[in-house]
């Protein structure tokens, strides 16, 4: 196994909790045919306590996405959520992940529109010269709605597993506040928003038109969103996916302020305002498709235009059933993956080595693969699971590590090579695959 490994990139020393240890025995059981895949399970399924988690002395936790000194709501969540199951016996989970959550309500209750944050107010930004409200506490300020939805994923899925109420303080509750009143603001982002983003001398994905406004959009119901969960900006915005999670995160909001706060004026603004985005995906988020059928869009405006792709980032249309918005067995759902894994999908692309989804945010002809990983986690039979672990197997460039986009003709060429989102994935794919026993 030792062949297939990379030493790893120093961090703060970080003992690797006994129930994640026990996984890699269970490993080592499992995947003992499996060699290559065996040390990349190794390599991956730790590598975000091994490589980007920090313990801070509040009693928070401070998550990198890797190759960026920072930390992003969206990606440090994901980076933890395979630990999340393993966390009700372990105490150092606990304090890994409820210290995450805890660092996150910090920075939402700082600026509730950022997208990504620095260790410590050292005003470090992606770009200086962004012109929006900046904190030296914020590395970027870029609205993407999807980002809060994994802080409140997060929250919610370690409460069920772990039946832990330590981390819904009064904090927690005035950042659950401030997001629906964020929220039903951005409904109306026209006429009632303060947000503005700018940024000069930048590829147009960087910035928003319109004076730092975005393109105009008509009322639907939904939530206005100025990026994609790729950082890139949206074409019309309201993306459909992160309505869509929003929807599914304002009910699990809902039973938060039930059961742990009581508070059912907070419940029914959730409620409402969960009714009036899934009232708005009906009616403006589908497309009648001449060869698939109906579909979801990516994106629209509210006026009849819409954006017919998908990209590999989560939350995109192919994971609409891992945020849980409908089942993989939804007809609308299976019509958009079948649209979506074809050409038609323009971010859709096959070469010699592989085929699958990329991004408008790398280079034509780079799939993800984090794409592949979410394609065998959404997948409604073994053989497709099996076939993109095959593949994501055979397509690490030898590194035993996931990366970003590679070339589907020469996986050898690839962008970040330390980028601990696509590693939790893939990790996250093969446990559930050996959990089913059909590795």
């Amino acid at each position: 196994m030792d062949q297939f490994r990379l030493p790893k990139i120093p961090m703060p020393e970080l003992e690797l909790p006994q129930a994640v240890r026990d996984v890699l025995a269970e490993a080592d059981e499992h995947l003992k045919h499996r060699p290559k895949l065996l040390a990349q399970f190794h390599n991956c399924f730790p590598n975000t306590l091994e490589t980007t988690t920090k313990l801070l002395d509040d009693g928070t936790t401070f998550v990198i996405t890797g190759d960026i000194p920072a930390m992003w709501l969206r990606d440090s969540v994901e980076q933890v959520t395979h630990y999340v199951p393993l966390a009700k016996h372990d105490a150092q989970l606990q304090r890994i992940i409820g210290g995450l959550i805890k660092r996150h309500t910090f920075y939402a209750d700082i600026d509730i529109y950022a997208n990504a944050f620095n260790e410590t107010a050292n005003g470090w930004h992606w770009d200086a010269n962004d012109e929006t409200e900046m904190s030296p506490w914020v590395w970027e300020r870029k609205f993407e709605l999807d980002s809060l939805c994994f802080s409140m994923k997060l929250a919610y899925t370690y409460w069920r597993e772990t039946e832990l109420t330590d981390i819904f303080d009064e904090r927690f509750k005035k950042v659950m506040e401030q997001i629906v009143h964020l929220w039903e603001t951005e409904q109306r982002h026209i006429e009632q928003s303060p947000y503005r983003f700018m940024r000069r001398n930048c590829p147009a994905h960087d910035t928003l038109r319109n004076e730092g406004m975005g393109m105009p959009v008509n009322y639907t119901g939904m939530i206005w969103s100025g990026f994609r969960p790729s950082d890139d900006a949206c074409d019309f915005h309201y993306n459909i996916p992160s309505n869509m999670f929003a929807a599914v995160t304002l009910s699990q909001m809902g039973e938060i302020a039930k059961w742990v706060f009581r508070d059912e004026q907070l419940v029914s603004r959730m409620a409402r305002l969960e009714k009036e985005i899934r009232h708005g995906i009906a009616l403006y988020g589908t497309y009648r498709h001449p060869v698939y059928g109906q579909i979801y869009a990516y994106e629209t405006d509210g006026y009849g235009n819409v954006c017919l792709m998908d990209d590999a980032g989560t939350p995109g249309l192919m994971s609409i059933p891992y945020i849980r918005y409908v089942s993989v067995d939804d007809v609308v759902y299976q019509n958009t993956r079948r649209f979506i894994l074809s050409k038609e999908n323009p971010y859709y692309y096959e070469g010699t080595a592989a085929k699958g989804i990329g991004s408008p945010h790398t280079p034509p002809g780079y799939i993800w693969h984090m794409a592949l990983s979410m394609q065998g986690l959404t997948a409604d039979n073994d053989a497709e699971m099996l076939a993109m672990i095959d593949l994501l197997e055979n397509t690490d460039a030898g590194t035993g590590y996931m990366h970003e986009g590679f070339h589907v003709d020469d996986p050898d060429t690839y962008t970040r090579p330390w980028f601990a989102w696509s590693n939790s994935l893939f990790a996250q794919l093969v446990y559930k695959a050996m959990k089913k026993r059909v590795l």
